[in-house]
């Protein structure tokens, strides 16, 4: 009994994971009577019962896929009980395949009997299906028109080579793909999808391949060979040689390898090519599209042709993004391939929570028994797309974990289309309704991750609407199970035209100037005025408005950032979330400190002025790339200080950092070792991304601990 328990543990299938184990032992006299796996049945699960998430194909069918005596040879959906879609194909559980997609295609006698066979490895495999049996697969013009070929694959990689754009409908959606070699059709894409600047990730045919234009490390090539394949950002190599127009002006480019048969079909076609592109099939601000008819008629003004199959999405799903940030693997978005599986929160969880998140990088979590089920990536809740995209998640997370929220949580924003729904949500449901402010939220998610049971965390974003009705986003917070406190904050800036200054860092690179005293504040303005929309006349107005004291205030370490970065000359106009701090960022990579300046530090508060002027004044003296470092070793020097001074001041032994800056390397690595020069434990998101896309676990867990 012993020696099969530890088998168990030692030789289970490669996706499996064993959460919790119990053993009852007999007396050995006795002997056994049987082993039996019963069969699921909705009486016999559990509430909570783990949802599967998408695999990758796996080193067994991929052999098979390769071996012309195999009767599944080049069949582009080739899996077993180790691979292949779960989460994207389950309707409802128990995952049975009466219960999934693939109860469209009936198993042929061959199929049958591995499928009923305890000796193979399709042994109760859901997704059994072979060229007889399965989906299948066809290509189409813009119009729609089926284009008869013997393998529209291949077919489709060729054209892919020649400089055409391909929808392709995967595992959870379809997928707009082109060359990376041809700068010309990722500028037709870029116009096309409105997508001036955003980088776009790519898929390369393997990892040799990709070792050729990126930097790729143990941890990167763990990261990239997984069984969840996400999108790695991996260092551009110094003779990178792909297209220039697919990650602009950044250091990292985006990077996943193939993770379905149909992937390494294409890259037959697609020969010459060392990747793909392979960017989300949406249009800007909407979800991924994940049925031909909606590609067809979404898609069809500038994707060429079309790659699809017969077998139904059930549930959309987007790719994961993961970037290593000082040695460890950070989510930027965690979807394919990750969600939902569970992940074990601490605290006493007494009630079941659901949570929306806030209006970027949505995610829903559903928090119970110990455990938080986290959404598979939603996105923007913009547009109503966006908003139906969220309830129709929420809706099938609570089917599928069988549960009814007690209470719903969301951000404390009243005009977050997530707030709306969660008010509309609460009256149907029957359920409480918690508001939890952003970065406090973004704090719980430390907890809630690490079981801790108090933590001063730097909390660093874009912005988060704060108790006071003021953009936050520069945070100090100390946050426990029972109580948070704002304990210090970056200086407050003007924030000179509300969002556009977000879309137009000039404004707030000219406010900090202004409000600092600076004497040249409105000549540098209008000599950046080319960079306004309206020239000149926008500067009069700009200048005007902050005369008269009409702006919000800000804390936010997102737009200081933004300011540097109009500041130094890197980007002057915000094109996508992120942005300028992004090539700041990148920037920086190259970079050294310069400037002996020492963060200062008055009543709690960062002062950012002095950074801001320090800057212009070494423009000219010292390298772009140099100004740029110092920034970030400024901006984690002094939040290192807060953090550390007020942790030791209420005798807090955990210290961490969380907000969409914490994908910054530079100030997260700085931000640690200061910490643990002070003898204290440093603490940063794994599991969740620390961006908003790990908001709505914060939520959920605040919301789940309260009696």
């Amino acid at each position: 009994m012993k020696s099969f328990i530890q088998r168990m543990g030692e030789e289970k299938p490669p996706a499996a994971s064993i959460s919790r184990l119990d053993v009852k032992f007999v007396r050995e006299e006795e002997g056994f009577k049987g082993f039996t796996i019963l069969e699921s049945t909705e009486e016999r699960g559990e509430a909570g019962s783990i949802i599967p998430p998408d695999l990758s194909i796996c080193s067994q069918c991929l052999e098979e896929f390769f071996n012309p005596s195999n009767r599944r040879h080049r069949y582009y959906f080739i899996t077993c009980t180790n691979c292949g879609p779960r989460y994207t194909i389950i309707e409802r559980l128990p995952y049975d395949r009466p219960n999934t997609t693939m109860r469209d295609f009936p198993m042929c006698p061959q199929c049958l009997q591995e499928y009923n066979s305890p000796e193979d490895r399709r042994f109760h495999a859901q997704t059994v299906a072979c060229p007889n049996c399965g989906p299948k697969a066809y290509l189409t013009d813009r119009e729609g028109r089926r284009i008869e070929v013997e393998d529209p694959f291949v077919e489709a990689g060729r054209l892919l080579a020649e400089g055409f754009i391909v929808a392709v409908k995967g595992i959870g959606g379809f997928h707009i793909a082109t060359s990376t070699l041809n700068p010309e059709p990722v500028r037709r894409l870029r116009k096309a999808k409105f997508r001036e600047q955003k980088p776009f990730a790519i898929m390369a045919r393997s990892l040799e391949a990709v070792k050729t234009f990126a930097e790729v490390g143990s941890l990167e090539e763990k990261l990239l060979t997984s069984p969840e394949r996400p999108i790695v950002l991996l260092r551009k190599a110094e003779d990178y040689y792909l297209a220039e127009e697919i990650a602009p002006g950044l250091h990292n480019v985006g990077v996943m390898l193939p993770y379905t048969g149909l992937h390494y079909l294409l890259f037959e076609g697609a020969r010459g090519e060392p990747a793909l592109v392979m960017t989300s099939g949406n249009l800007p601000a909407e979800p991924i599209i994940y049925t031909s008819e909606e590609a067809l008629k979404k898609l069809a003004g500038f994707v060429d042709y079309f790659l699809h199959h017969e077998r139904r999405i059930a549930q959309p799903c987007d790719d994961s993004v993961v970037k290593p940030v000082d040695g460890k693997p950070v989510f930027i978005r965690r979807s394919r391939g990750y969600a939902p599986a569970p992940i074990r929160v601490g605290g006493s969880l007494r009630r079941v929570a659901l949570a929306y998140g806030a209006e970027e990088n949505v995610t829903a979590c559903i928090a119970f028994n110990g455990k938080a089920f986290l959404s598979q990536y939603v996105g923007e809740v913009e547009k109503v797309e966006g908003v139906e995209y969220l309830e129709k998640t929420v809706r099938r997370l609570l089917t599928l974990t069988g549960v009814k929220p007690e209470v719903l949580a969301c951000d404390l924003h009243p005009r977050f289309n997530s707030t709306l729904l969660a008010r509309r949500h609460a009256e149907e449901f029957g359920c409480s309704l918690i508001q939890v402010q952003h970065h406090h939220a973004h704090a719980l998610s430390l907890l809630a991750e690490h079981g801790l049971g108090e933590v001063v965390a730097a909390v660093c974003d874009g912005f988060g609407y704060g108790v006071d009705g003021k953009a936050w986003g520069g945070e100090i917070l100390y946050c426990s199970l029972n109580e948070w406190r704002r304990l210090g904050h970056l200086e407050e800036q003007p924030m000179i035209g509300g969002d556009l200054a977000a879309l137009y860092p000039v404004r707030m690179a000219y406010g900090i100037l202004a409000q600092a005293g600076f004497s040249g504040a409105e000549e540098w303005l209008k000599a950046q005025a080319s960079h306004l929309p309206y020239g000149d006349r926008e500067a009069e107005v700009i200048v005007k408005m902050f005369r008269q004291r009409r702006y919000t205030a800000t804390t936010s370490t997102g737009r200081l950032l933004d300011a540097a970065a109009a500041l130094l000359g890197i980007c002057y106009r915000r094109t996508y979330e992120g942005e300028p701090a992004m090539k700041l960022e990148a920037a920086a990579s190259r970079g050294r400190k310069i400037l002996n300046l020492k963060p200062e530090i008055s009543g709690g508060t960062l002062k950012t002025s002095n950074l801001i002027i320090a800057l212009l004044e070494g423009l000219g003296r010292f390298r772009v790339e140099d100004l740029a470092y110092t920034v970030e070793e400024y901006l984690a020097e002094g939040l290192a200080e807060l953090a550390c001074s007020e942790a030791e001041r209420l005798g807090v032994k955990a210290v961490g950092f969380t907000g969409g800056v914490a994908f910054n390397h530079h100030i997260v690595s700085t931000f640690r070792r200061l910490v643990e020069e002070r003898g204290l434990k440093f603490y940063v998101n794994l599991k969740v991304p620390p961006g908003d896309g790990g908001l709505s676990l914060g939520q959920a867990f605040k919301a789940a601990v309260e009696g």
